[in-house]
């Protein structure tokens, strides 16, 4: 019998041991969103060598790893807050690591810390490896931290409708800028306009969450922009983001390059999305969005690669 408890005990330290829930700090990663940071990055990238000339793959690794890093504490602090203020629940809850006690608030917290140091780090290289202006690139790196502790943390710009706009902004221009300004050293505002289609299907995932979780949001008393524009005109919108980057794609496609038609092999499911998301359920449609976010901001990127730099928008 004391042996039989030992080996519970011990089985208790193993299950309670950091390297035991590894699996569960991942989950609060949610890195099926990571797309929405990983492709800006690897199109400013793409943008630096095709306009001008350069490219530094230990720029990318890096720069690639301090956003996935500000955007995952961005994800650990939304499911902290959610949590405290009692949005997330057990009947709902995207990242169940706190309402199912899979982790303590103080793990998270704890996971949420290291990750924005990670991401500091990965700044403190940049700076050393890149020649652009210390100030210019502290000004966009730590305006996009702030902004992803801010989405939920300290005033909460998700709870007051706010968070769409962050997220267009943080997820697409302020990234590819980013990433472009580590290349080449210096500021090219035109990339912003790159970064519209990335942001609006971006924006998409956000929104078919906050679309579904409409009704809980609202008992919940906070304010999304699905709440003030109500379900129906929310369900346009959706379709609205979803699509309007495949217009872009088509107006490029046929005034600049050919490659810019690459994204549009991915317009049946974007139908199909709309479809389930309109007629069905809206339950597995923001992690189907962020799926389809990958493959379309790959096939942007490859676009983007493939073009003759003589022949990409906006460039003189």
């Amino acid at each position: 019998m004391g042996s039989m408890n030992e080996e519970n005990s011990q089985s208790t330290q193993r299950r309670g041991s950091p390297l035991m829930k590894l699996p569960a700090y991942v989950l609060a990663l949610r890195p099926w969103s990571f797309s929405a940071s990983l492709m800006p990055v690897l199109l400013g990238c793409t943008l630096a060598h095709k306009t001008a000339g350069e490219f530094s793959i230990v720029g990318l690794i890096t720069t690639a790893l301090t956003a996935l890093s500000v955007h995952a504490a961005g994800n650990v602090v939304n499911t902290y807050f959610d949590y405290i203020k009692g949005i997330d629940s057990k009947k709902k809850a995207d990242d169940r690591t706190l309402v199912d006690q899979i982790l303590s608030k103080d793990e998270i917290a704890t996971l949420g810390v290291i990750l924005y140091l990670v991401g500091c780090a990965g700044f403190v290289i940049l700076t050393m490896a890149t020649s652009a202006r210390l100030e210019h690139l502290a000004l966009v790196y730590f305006g996009g931290l702030s902004s992803s502790f801010l989405y939920t943390g300290g005033i909460g710009l998700k709870y007051i409708a706010l968070g769409d706009v962050l997220i267009l902004v943080i997820f697409g221009p302020i990234t590819v800028l980013f990433s472009y300004m580590v290349q080449t050293g210096h500021v090219q505002w035109v990339t912003i306009l790159y970064a519209i289609p990335l942001a609006l299907n971006t924006e998409a995932i956000l929104h078919s969450n906050n679309t579904r979780d409409l009704e809980s949001d609202r008992r919940a008393g906070i304010v999304t922009l699905a709440i003030l524009i109500g379900s129906t005109a929310s369900e346009v919108l959706y379709a609205i983001f979803l699509f309007a980057p495949y217009t872009i794609f088509a107006v490029w496609g046929m005034k600049y390059s050919i490659f810019f038609f690459l994204p549009l092999i991915t317009i049946p499911e974007a139908f199909r999305l709309e479809r389930h998301f309109r007629t069905v359920s809206k339950g597995p449609i923001p992690k189907r969005t962020a799926k389809l976010n990958t493959y379309l901001g790959f096939l942007y990127v490859l676009g983007c690669a493939l073009s003759d730099p003589s022949k990409l928008p906006f460039i003189l």
